[in-house]
Order: structure tokens, then sequence, then C-alpha cells
């Protein structure tokens, strides 16, 4: 039998959510995974405590760990992104399509501010409400609706080339 049969359970049924987290909050797959692999190391070690609220308390560290991360990085040579090599790929592939536009989404997320990034992950990919997100960034309920109004103008701006002009109907739709 095992002793922490709740937290393998959770782990089956939340790493993956909390490896895609990580993963658009600091834009690198393999960050990504040590991230999670961490978060879930301090999750199990406060197992008696974290058990009551184990995603809220695992998004916590996992939040907390990529300021750490941004933290320690500016006192590092910086490190320099592989190009992907996509000329290979086929294109008849239906889902190129999507795998293109993830990437896109996640390029332009990388290039968002920390705290921008960060609430946009909270607010739309892990869909938590405004003062659920302020309250794990440690800011307002105002800092998280002026994050995201800046975020959001900043991403309009950097997919627009990839979306295309929009028209006049599409832009007022999107306002309403």
């Amino acid at each position: 039998m095992r002793m922490f049969a709740s937290f393998d359970e959770f782990v089956e049924d939340r790493s993956t959510a909390l490896l895609r987290t990580a993963f658009l909050l600091t834009g690198d797959r393999g960050h990504a995974e040590d991230l999670l692999q961490t978060t879930l190391l301090r999750t199990l070690r406060r197992w008696s405590r974290a058990s009551a609220a184990p995603e809220a308390y695992a998004r916590r560290v996992l939040v907390n760990l990529s300021k750490d991360r941004l933290r320690s990085r500016g006192r590092r040579p910086p490190e320099t992104a592989m190009p992907p090599d996509v000329t290979g790929l086929p294109t008849v592939d239906a889902g190129y399509d999507r795998i293109a536009d993830r990437r896109v989404v996640s390029d332009a997320l990388a290039h968002l501010p920390l705290r921008q990034r960060q609430v946009v992950v909270l607010r739309f990919v892990e869909d938590l409400s405004v003062e659920h997100t302020a309250d794990l960034l440690g800011c307002t309920a105002g800092t998280v609706k002026s994050q995201t109004a800046r975020a959001l103008t900043r991403l309009r701006e950097l997919l627009a080339d990839f979306h295309g002009p929009q028209s006049e109907k599409e832009t007022t739709d999107v306002h309403r």
C-alpha cells in the first residue's frame, strides 16, 4: 500500500495542466519540466498541509519558483535558444497548423513582461478569477485588471502580423 496514494492521484490528474502553466510562465519546455518537478517535490514535502487544496498549493509554489528563476537568471550569463527547424516538417499534416498557432502564441507570451505573462496565464489558461490571481501574485485586483488590459493590448500587437489586419466588424465584435 502506498503511503501517499492521494498525492499520486493528484500528480496523475493535474501534472499535465501544471506543466502547461509552467511552460507558459517560462517559455521553455526544459525549464517548465524542471519547475514542475521541483513544485511536485515541494508539494509532497508539505503534503499534510497541501492535501487540503493541492492544486492551489502547487500553483502557488509554481508561480513563486518562476519568479525565483527570473531573479536568478539576471545573475547568470544569458541563454540563447536553439532555433526550431520547421523546414523539414511536412505541410500536409492537419495538426501542424494548430502546433504553429500554439508556437506563435507561446512566443508572443514570451515577449510580455513577467507580471503580464503571469496574469494572462493564470486568468485565461488556468481560468482563475481576478481575486484568486491577485492572491496568488500578491497584488491587488486592480493591478491584475490593469496588467491584463496591457497584456491583451500587447498580445494583439504581437499577433497582428500573424492573423493579419482585422476588419472593422471583427474589431467591433471583439470589444462587445
